[in-house]
């Protein structure tokens, strides 16, 4: 029997990276004879990523429509024909089994290609609001595998998996490395401790939020992991103290979970997964400045079911401080939030999307 073939697409953000990198990876490790080969956008982020990671990738001359009148709008048409023509010269010589995509400008003509030939494809939803490459692409997928409930709103609901996404598993067990993180961040285990994370190039108005609350974490005697991203790394870094410390990047996800007693968030499909994993309480603080403001509406799904606080970026003037101290006070409120963020929580997500793509490849071989 020849080894399976696989040609994976996602790209444009970590977000549906990451997710592309954690399937392929399952699928390398049941599948070690396998063939992968990735295709992304030129210029983008996945065309280091991938290969770090150890894959092959092509690039595509492909970009996004924008959403203002823009002259780039009108390269667009070309750009499309161009990948769309490259796509299938790639799937010609490589021959996949099957094609998955998890979002992103380049997993649009690949996918689309791909059906056109015959090849099962499978897509991935990490948001609770799905993406335009992905309604397009839904039509012609033969499964696609989300981590909300509802999606049947954007996506034929008899093609439809709840697997949840693809999550770091050396978040799954983090209550035993408290007394390590601890050590590892030089923390004072009498205090409560608070991680903020804006991403990893960062979020200017938490950013701001947490410069201007300083005093007030001090007169709540709160320590402070503050993850402020490479883009502020210079305006923050002056700002540690014996209770702040402030980091570009945080090396040790797993450590910084187990170190915190509370979180303020980015509402970004993944960290919200891993957030329900990790099952500690929640301040999300979407982005408003996201196609169809998919973090406010990734944070609502978890809010809604009293598993989070939501604070949007306009309230956080008037309502921050009265938020967080309520919360803060209540050891009760505290537990509430954990155990229902952890009901959330789908820790086989990988596991599940890749016995969807062992389905399809079975139902090819039945044909």
């Amino acid at each position: 029997m020849k080894p399976y073939k696989f040609i994976i697409s996602g790209g444009g953000t970590g977000g549906h990276i990451y997710p592309a990198i954690a399937i392929a990876d399952e699928l390398q490790q049941r599948y070690p004879e396998a063939e992968f080969l990735f295709v992304g956008a030129k210029d983008r982020m996945e065309m280091e990523k991938v290969p770090n990671a150890g894959y092959k990738i092509e690039g595509l001359w492909i970009s996004g429509i924008q959403r203002k009148l823009s002259l780039k709008n009108v390269m667009f048409p070309l750009k499309l024909i161009s990948s769309l023509l490259k796509s299938r010269k790639i799937l010609t010589k490589f021959k996949p089994t099957v094609a998955i995509g998890t979002g992103g400008y380049a997993s649009a003509p690949l996918l689309r290609s791909a059906s056109q030939k015959g090849i099962p494809c499978l897509i991935q939803e990490q948001n609770s609001h799905a993406g335009i490459t992905n309604k397009w692409l839904s039509s012609k997928a033969n499964a696609i595998c989300v981590a909300y409930n509802g999606m049947e709103k954007f996506f034929p609901s008899e093609k439809i998996v709840f697997t949840g996404n693809p999550v770091r598993q050396d978040l799954l067990d983090i209550s035993k490395k408290r007394n390590k993180a601890q050590q590892f961040f030089n923390l004072d285990a009498n205090k409560k401790t608070l991680l903020v994370l804006g991403g990893s190039l960062g979020a200017k108005k938490i950013n701001e939020l947490i410069d201007n609350s300083l005093s007030f974490f001090e007169e709540k005697n709160v320590q402070v992991i503050w993850q402020c991203g490479k883009f502020y790394e210079e305006t923050y870094k002056n700002k540690s103290t014996g209770t702040t410390q402030v980091h570009a990047y945080l090396n040790r996800m797993d450590l910084a979970y187990a170190a915190a007693d509370i979180i303020i968030s980015r509402a970004g499909a993944l960290s919200v997964s891993e957030l329900c994993l990790v099952g500690k309480p929640v301040i999300f603080i979407p982005s408003p400045n996201v196609a169809e403001d998919h973090q406010t509406k990734n944070a609502q799904a978890v809010s809604e079911n009293n598993a989070a606080i939501l604070l949007k970026e306009n309230q956080l003037e008037e309502q921050f401080e009265s938020k967080f101290s309520a919360l803060l006070s209540s050891e009760e409120k505290q537990k509430e939030l954990s155990e229902n963020i952890k009901k959330m929580a789908k820790p086989n997500a990988t596991k599940d999307i890749v016995v969807e793509i062992e389905k399809l490849i079975s139902e090819q071989k039945g044909s």
